[in-house]
């Protein structure tokens, strides 16, 4: 169901504006938003609410680490709050809002809180001066995820990355009589200086934040075994954001663009994945089931958005080599991330002894790489000395749905590592997380070079899934620690002839540049033979660091092939989503898409890989 939200005119902007004296610059702190509670006065149907732009300190970090000065919202004769105060109503409240400029300094333009601000995709807009106040009125209509932003001197919202960057906040319209139970997650960017071709790079001086925090800072969320968990995604920063949930499904409720919300429903119904691509300015609604217990996290699968932290004061971080840590998770992961406990004891299922199936994975040295760019790779065993017969040209596990298996992943690397086992559903400690996964102190450790680790789960469903590292994420996953895994109703059935492993992945970055793709490894992969009127089974899995917007096609000359949709993150795609569609995807980091491609006649066919800029790979 494509829904909007509707806003009945109550007044116009008001007329003459108040004019204030011009606010002297402040140093007052930025306070963090958690997104419980709602702004203003509600009485009577009518939501008062009295906003101010300011300038404070913000201290993403801590309160006791560098901040920087940024611009924000608060209440009149409140804290400045990032993300900018919440304003929550239920459908059809009338919304009176009085917004002041207090920055002293330039014009203010705010987006998507007029009269015809949401319901015209923001292009309307108010026009605040410097000191003074403006006056609107409007209803708010369908229910659903929406926030309101600004800009100073009417510069783009994707343009202000610096001190407008917490110019925000999130605007939610509940049904009448039934406000959810759930949390606001509003992302946000923050850099110094505008990024080189909006790569993110490894010294780049920024924040990206959930609610104000970077982790290890962001909050941590606690649930208990059965609970109905529901987040509202608000993307106001200007990059994509893949966000993935560790250990379970989840189902996607709603996408929107902040003034427009599709509610999926009986027509087009809600779908299930483990990572969920977020365009820039766009927001999704996600449901949830804590099946396991133990320590999980939710984050941004590009690796660039998950960097350690360097400090606001400018001080360079120590090389991902040469730091020494206690806890991978804490002291190598920052940005967008965040940590979920799920309380409960769960019922483990006994295994017979000998019913195991037992694997080795060996993460070591390849050739071509420097201290600073290693070359790494995993080698997939079946007993010791001795490889898989079915394994693709790429490492690959492939594991039968049911059947208990454990991997021991052995460390022949001269750093510790971890390995993620992405998409399935197992024991948090066994997840893969260093110093993180687990419950209580019974927490997974760094595997240490010349160590090892046992991984145990049982697969229960067959699909398209992967494995990377979780320690040193962004350097062991470039140097070339990535991998498919596959689960399948019947190991001895798998055709690698016919079921065809795509992943797609970063290069070294001293090695190529920032525009390589990798397929299975290589720049020029290996062409495929395919026949025509065959079935063939296409599984694409992006492993890529920090390129979240590629495009995969599958061409004859210049036209894309057709292809049908069959399965997303592993989970079957629903009949109403699975219709027969030129062959043309766009994919996030941390995403996988199966697909049956028919070639109807031979000729040559081409796979490529792309962005807006145009083909990367042929």
């Amino acid at each position: 169901m494509h829904t909007t939200l509707a806003v009945a005119l109550a007044s116009a902007l008001a007329g003459p504006p108040a004019v204030r004296t011009p606010a002297a610059r402040v140093t007052e702190r930025v306070t963090v938003n958690d997104n419980r509670t709602p702004a203003g006065r509600l009485e009577k149907g009518i939501l008062t609410v009295r906003l101010e732009a300011r300038e404070g300190a913000w201290h993403p970090d801590g309160e006791n680490a560098p901040g920087v000065v940024v611009r924000a919202f608060a209440e009149q004769g409140k804290h400045l709050q990032a993300p900018g105060p919440l304003l929550r109503v239920p459908e059809g409240t009338e919304l009176h809002a009085f917004v002041t400029n207090a920055l002293g300094r330039g014009t203010l333009i705010v987006h998507n809180l007029s009269p015809r601000g949401i319901a015209s995709r923001g292009a309307d807009t108010m026009q605040i001066a410097a000191g003074a106040t403006r006056e609107v009125r409007f209803a708010a209509g369908i229910p659903g995820t929406y926030y309101y932003w600004a800009t100073v001197d009417g510069a783009p919202q994707r343009d202000s990355a610096s001190a407008d960057a917490e110019l925000s906040g999130a605007f939610i319209v509940d049904p009448r009589g039934a406000r959810a139970a759930d949390r606001v997650l509003v992302i946000a960017m923050w850099t110094k200086r505008p990024l080189v071709a909006g790569v993110v790079a490894r010294n780049s001086l920024l924040r990206f934040t959930i609610n104000g925090k970077a982790w290890p800072n962001t909050e941590r969320l606690s649930y208990a075994l059965g609970d109905t968990v529901r987040f509202r995604i608000v993307n106001t920063s200007a990059a994509v954001h893949p966000m993935h949930l560790h250990g379970f499904f989840f189902d996607v409720n709603s996408r929107g663009d902040g003034t427009v919300d599709s509610v999926y429903g009986a027509s087009v119904p809600p779908y299930r994945v483990v990572t969920e691509r977020t365009a820039p300015q766009r927001t999704f609604t996600m449901t949830w089931v804590p099946e396991r217990a133990g320590n999980w996290l939710f984050h941004c699968h590009d690796n660039f958005h998950v960097l350690r932290n360097a400090p606001l004061d400018g001080t360079a971080l120590v090389a991902e080599h040469l730091a020494h840590v206690k806890n991978h998770a804490m002291d190598m992961m920052g940005g967008l991330v965040m940590g979920i406990e799920v309380r409960g004891r769960e019922r483990l299922a006994s295994v017979p002894e000998g019913a195991r199936r037992t694997l080795w994975l060996v993460a070591q040295p390849d050739s071509g790489g420097t201290d600073i760019e290693p070359a790494y790779r995993y080698a997939v065993y079946e007993r010791a000395g001795v490889a898989p017969t079915t394994a693709p040209p790429i490492p690959t596990i492939v594991l039968k749905r049911g059947q208990p298996v454990s991997i021991t992943v052995v460390n022949h690397l001269p750093e510790a590592t971890a390995v993620h086992w992405h998409g399935m559903e197992l024991q948090s400690y066994f997840d893969g997380v260093a110093g993180f996964s687990g419950n209580g102190r019974h927490l997974s450790p760094a595997i240490a070079p010349g160590d090892s680790f046992e991984a145990r789960f049982t697969p229960p469903r067959a699909g398209t899934f992967m494995i990377h590292p979780h320690a040193d994420e962004t350097r062991q996953q470039q140097a070339g620690l990535t991998g498919a895994l596959l689960v399948v109703d019947d190991p001895a059935t798998f055709d690698p002839s016919h079921d065809i492993v795509l992943l797609l992945s970063a290069p070294r970055l001293d090695a190529q540049t920032l525009t390589s793709v990798l397929v299975n490894g290589r720049l020029s992969p290996q062409p495929l033979e395919l026949r025509a009127g065959e079935h063939y089974r296409l599984r694409l899995l992006d492993v890529h660091t920090f390129r979240p917007s590629m495009v995969a096609r599958v061409m004859r000359d210049s036209i894309p092939l057709t292809w049908r949709p069959l399965a997303k993150d592993g989970m079957p795609t629903p009949p109403a989503r699975s219709a027969m569609r030129p062959a043309v995807q766009q994919m996030g980091n941390g995403e996988t898409y199966d697909f049956e491609l028919t070639p109807e006649k031979a000729g040559e066919l081409r796979i490529t890989v792309s962005s807006a800029a145009g083909a990367l790979l042929a």
